[in-house]
């Protein structure tokens, strides 16, 4: 029986929500200044446990582009996101990574022959200005490096929605599999470069223990199941319309568990990004809603994609 649309939005709606946690559970439960340690963690056991219970692996041509799919979308996502959170001052990273929906629109004339509306072009342009009202501090110079990072995180995750839609996934294979491609391949790209950068491993306590159970089962596994099944069923422009929950979920988070302040400006600009999630969801009246053979596959910004999660103060940022 065939999900209602609602409802579909409503669950998809639920990975971007999970993602505006990982700041509290990282600044409060995890070991300091590991980012890209964290990324693994959330990717590869992930992957791994999707994996045995999909137990199906790539055929063919599907090797190279799982492979494809899990950089954009994990493995080269990741690490650009938390340079740019951490060379950038007072949520900046979280601004620019706001502008995907326009990004996904952009891509989605050249890749999937769609044609924005205006609506969605001025709904995207709400979406960046209400995230830039409640993460955007002033004070701090922009650093040139993670300007960059942030543009690339935000264009990897971006193409990653997008080749998913166009590339669907292989007659037979459901979105788990697809999802413990992804995240297989991220987390194997991420390990190296986290054991190069950050070094061995840290001792683990039982709340980091708990955390990273959290980030990779909750966080991760579960999240960018019902992310990457959702842009099968909806298009990407409306499933990237969604990613403005996760500034949101962190802001309300950071209010309500750790004592963080909203101030007038900050709700004002909540309500904004709200409004535009929400009208990001319309469908034009004379464009059907583009599907993939039959059911759902992906994506992914950690976006950006999500894009992982993120400190809605500017000290981090890990979708």
């Amino acid at each position: 029986m065939a999900m209602n649309r609602p409802a579909l939005i409503a669950l998809t709606a639920l990975a971007p929500v999970s993602w505006g946690s990982t700041y509290a559970v990282t600044t409060e439960l995890l070991p300091a200044d590991r980012p890209l340690f964290t990324a693994m963690m959330r990717a590869l056991p992930a992957g791994l446990l999707l994996l045995a219970l999909a137990r199906v692996l790539p055929r063919g041509i599907w090797w190279g582009k799982a492979a494809v799919l899990g950089a954009l979308n994990i493995g080269a996502f990741f690490p650009l996101l938390f340079l740019s959170a951490y060379r950038l001052p007072g949520g900046m990273a979280a601004v620019v990574g706001s502008v995907g929906p326009l990004f996904v629109a952009g891509l989605s004339v050249l890749l999937l022959g769609d044609r924005p509306t205006l609506r969605t072009l001025l709904t995207g342009v709400a979406a960046a200005l209400g995230v830039s009202l409640v993460v955007l501090k002033a004070a701090g110079a922009l650093d040139a490096v993670g300007v960059l990072a942030a543009l690339a995180s935000t264009a990897s995750m971006s193409t990653g929605t997008v080749l998913t839609k166009r590339w669907g996934r292989p007659d037979g294979v459901g979105p788990l599999a697809l999802t413990a491609w992804q995240l297989t391949a991220g987390g194997l790209l991420i390990a190296p470069l986290a054991l190069v950068v950050e070094g061995a491993p840290p001792a683990l306590d039982g709340r980091a223990v708990g955390g990273y159970l959290y980030l990779a089962l909750a966080n991760t596994a579960l999240a960018y199941w019902l992310w990457f099944r959702g842009i099968g069923r909806l298009s990407a422009t409306q499933v990237t319309f969604l990613g403005p929950l996760s500034p949101l979920t962190a802001a309300v988070i950071g209010w309500a568990a750790l004592g963080q302040e909203l101030t007038p400006v900050q709700l004002a600009g909540m309500g904004i990004a709200f409004g535009a999630t929400v009208l990001g969801q319309l469908r034009p009246r004379a464009v059907a809603v583009r599907t993939v053979s039959g059911s759902g596959s992906f994506s992914s910004a950690e976006g950006n994609a999500r894009k992982d999660s993120m400190d809605v103060t500017g000290s981090a940022l890990r979708r």
